[in-house]
């Protein structure tokens, strides 16, 4: 049973993420746009707003940009001067340094939708569920440090990185890779997963509209000059 569920979850179930993901999130874009915004409730009320939301999106993006370095690099690129010990001393201070940031903003901003009459009037129940599943996966993000720890040599880390290269490059058996991972390595990739699955029936779309062509945009005249 525990083969079954491992093939599942670390062999399958990736690319069942990953096709709704991309897939839902086009669908999204092109049959529901009017549901395609970040839903701010920042005009509602102020208190709180910019700390607790600077914290999390500057936490979230660390942390997601540190994943996307350390799980889909491949170790020949740095390996000369950046050793797999050094890389996880980082990814745990770095990471761990993300993580809270991540968690404090994130509680700062449940806390806000939970119990500012206001804010949660206008909140539905996918907007709560989904803050509360990133909250767990940042909690359980955190808890993996003390397990990384146990593997000063980068060891454990490498199993992951293993496991991760493996899917996006479509290769047979990823969860071979992570044979004797603790517990919840496999719980924080699980959920990891299924933020992808659930993304594009959230307001996490609004990810895919981030303004980046504002930096290069020609300038735009709001009154003539005199």
């Amino acid at each position: 049973m525990s083969h079954f569920f491992d093939v599942f979850f670390y062999d399958i179930y990736p690319y069942i993420c990953g096709s709704v993901f991309i897939i839902g999130s086009w669908l999204r874009y092109d049959y529901g746009q009017y549901t395609w915004r970040a839903g701010s409730s920042q005009m509602l009320d102020k208190r709180g707003m910019v700390i607790w939301s600077n914290m999390f999106h500057i936490g979230i993006l660390g942390v997601f940009f540190g994943h996307a370095f350390g799980m889909l690099t491949p170790h020949w690129m740095y390996e000369s001067f950046l050793p797999i010990s050094v890389k996880q001393q980082m990814a745990m201070i770095l990471g761990g340094a993300c993580g809270v940031l991540t968690l404090i903003g994130g509680a700062g901003l449940l806390i806000r939708r939970l119990f500012n009459p206001r804010v949660r009037a206008t909140s539905t129940t996918a907007d709560i569920l989904i803050l509360c599943i990133l909250l767990i996966q940042c909690i359980l993000g955190l808890s993996t440090i003390p397990f990384s720890a146990q593997h000063p040599d980068g060891s454990e880390m490498m199993k992951l990185v293993g496991w991760a290269q493996s899917v996006v490059t479509f290769q047979g058996g990823a969860s071979t890779h992570l044979e004797g991972v603790a517990i919840v390595y496999r719980v924080h990739l699980a959920l990891g997963m299924t933020i992808f699955l659930l993304f594009p029936f959230t307001r996490l779309v609004h990810v895919w509209s981030a303004p980046v062509e504002y930096f290069t945009r020609r300038y735009q005249i709001v009154r003539s000059r005199r």
